[in-house]
């Protein structure tokens, strides 16, 4: 008997990551342009390590608290007093290790095995294996695509619900595909929620990199004491600082307990000098997530106003996130044109395959980059569109 076939099913059927697949292709290769993962280019700020070397001298590296500490669940509060005009307590607030982490801990949380969790295709995957691995049954709801847009039908989220129904993921501004929602669309999407007693798992990570100005429409905006909302978010994105893996959660205080027990059980907490670089981040560095949205919103214009006129690329740029996500003609297997353009361009992509099989006409690139690189990007992507 082989090793693995004495695994549970659930580790044997989780799925190999698409985008995993493209970047162990091409990985190391010379005059690569990567613009597969979901990060920028630019390393964490000194202001953010320096706070955590500092820690790290002070010892700072024993047994800390398993819903954070205390200071750094103050001042995640206090950012949502600023950009969101949100009343949240410090109770409000559970620091995780990685957004990838705050999501799966909801998932157990929120779900028993074979209950049902909706989510919007095309969708960053690790939900949909975060469900599955979980025991959830995973529903997805496809995004409409037209006109080089996507947009959700809530009708189509109501005949997806049934008696098994128990939380449904909400990510908006969406990855992949850039979807936003609008406050019609949550406050339709909460109503669904309270009518028929569903959690919503939100992951608003990208709030802030909303093009038409200003952040995104939020729950946080729209929810009432008693609704059942719960937010996954990361500070990856906006203080670049994805190989931190420092996340958190916003929930209700009286889950607090059932949440501290998950960390305790998976991670048993963040590591407290990784939690000072964290302070240091959401306190004073506002004006690095303003340069990161700068730079995202020259990079989609560079990127994608140079694809565009190819005449041979549907999508229009995003409303919100930090991807493209492309329908170019004469693609139908994303998968099999990640790997050709990256071997015959050295542009790597992400396969709108990983995201679900709605999506297999499409291939996803990250703009938060450096202007010139998104240029040559574009350049070479639009030569190879020409030879199609």
């Amino acid at each position: 008997m082989r090793l693995t076939e004495s695994l549970s099913r659930r580790a044997l059927e989780a799925p190999e990551s698409g985008i995993v697949e493209i970047i162990n292709h091409a990985r190391g290769r010379d005059n690569l342009l990567p613009l597969w993962a979901g990060e920028g280019d630019l390393p964490t700020p000194a202001f953010i390590s320096d706070a955590a070397k500092a820690a790290l001298d002070n010892g700072e590296t024993f047994y800390t608290y398993q819903r954070g500490i205390p200071e750094l669940r103050s001042a995640i509060a206090d950012y949502y007093a600023r950009h969101f005009k949100a009343r949240l307590s410090p109770e409000h607030i559970y620091v995780t290790g990685s957004g990838m982490h705050a999501i799966k801990l909801m998932v157990e949380a929120l779900t028993d095995v074979g209950d049902e969790a909706i989510y919007f295709t095309p969708c960053w995957p690790n939900i949909a294996a975060a469900l599955g691995v979980s025991g959830a049954r995973k529903v997805g709801v496809p995004l409409t695509f037209a006109d080089g847009q996507w947009s959700l039908d809530i009708g189509e989220v109501e005949r997806a619900i049934t008696p098994k129904t128990r939380m449904m993921f909400v990510n908006t501004p969406a990855n992949p595909t850039g979807w936003t929602a609008s406050l019609a669309d949550l406050k339709a999407l909460l109503d669904i929620s309270r009518r028929h007693g569903i959690w919503i798992l939100a992951d608003e990570i990208y709030a802030l990199y909303h093009y038409a100005g200003g952040r995104a429409a939020s729950f946080l905006d729209i929810i009432e004491e008693g609704d059942r909302v719960v937010f996954a978010n990361s500070f990856s994105k906006n203080w670049s600082m994805t190989g931190w893996r420092v996340g958190w959660v916003v929930a209700p205080p009286e889950l607090g307990d059932a949440i501290e027990n998950l960390v305790q059980y998976t991670t048993s907490g963040v590591a407290q000098f990784m939690q000072r670089g964290a302070v240091a981040a959401v306190t004073t560095g506002d004006d690095f997530v303003a340069e990161n949205i700068a730079r995202a919103t020259a990079g989609r214009d560079i990127f994608c106003d140079r694809l565009l006129a190819t005449n041979r690329v549907e999508t229009l740029k995003p409303a919100g996130a930090i991807y493209a996500y492309l329908k170019i003609d004469g693609i139908t297997d994303s998968r099999r044109a990640a790997l050709d353009i990256v071997d015959k361009t050295g542009v790597g992509l992400a396969p709108g395959s990983a995201f679900g099989n709605a999506s297999d006409p499409f291939l996803r690139a990250c703009f938060l980059r450096n202007g010139d690189q998104l240029a040559e990007a574009a350049d070479r992507l639009a030569d190879y569109i020409a030879k199609l």
